[in-house]
């Protein structure tokens, strides 16, 4: 008897691991944000498509409410396409696990996070190609109210 409870637990684990492996594979195939690798090329990229930077301060493996904005905001369809068409974006994390981002890419970081003054998580700040602040936002509000925010940034860039 031991041994068949043991049988279907064990093909029940082995079905669990199969079907949790495929979602994985299918949600690596929907389009992703194209986030810029360096700020310095963020800027670049700017100054060249006449486009503000959104920077993103996360801490994205402890911050519960940028967990939450990240898939909100970043991962719904209107704003892949507002950043596409309007938008050069930065990520400026600052993970618990240093090993998530490289030791350059975390002292960029860290800089940028003393430079703005950044003093929470999630924010939210625009910059223009020089690096001067245009306007921020942070913590966690409803998805609906950062489009507004967004518009206006880019109506008086």
């Amino acid at each position: 008897m031991k041994k068949v409870i043991l049988s279907y637990a064990t093909c029940l684990f082995l079905i669990a691991n199969i079907f949790g492996q495929e979602s994985a594979v299918v949600s690596i195939k929907k389009k992703t944000l194209n986030w810029e690798a360096t700020f310095k090329g963020a800027l670049k990229k700017s100054k060249k498509e006449n486009k503000p930077v959104l920077i993103y301060f996360t801490g994205s493996d402890w911050c519960g409410p940028c967990k939450v904005l990240d898939k909100k905001l970043f991962h719904s369809e209107k704003f892949k396409k507002l950043a596409d068409k309007d938008l050069i974006l930065y990520e400026a994390d600052h993970p618990r696990n240093k090993d998530l981002v490289s030791p350059k890419k975390l002292e960029v970081n860290y800089d940028l996070k003393r430079k703005y003054k950044i003093r929470g998580f999630p924010t939210i700040l625009f910059v223009n190609h020089k690096g001067k602040k245009i306007a921020y936002k942070k913590g966690l509000i409803l998805t609906e109210y950062y489009y507004p925010f967004f518009q206006s940034v880019l109506e008086n860039y």
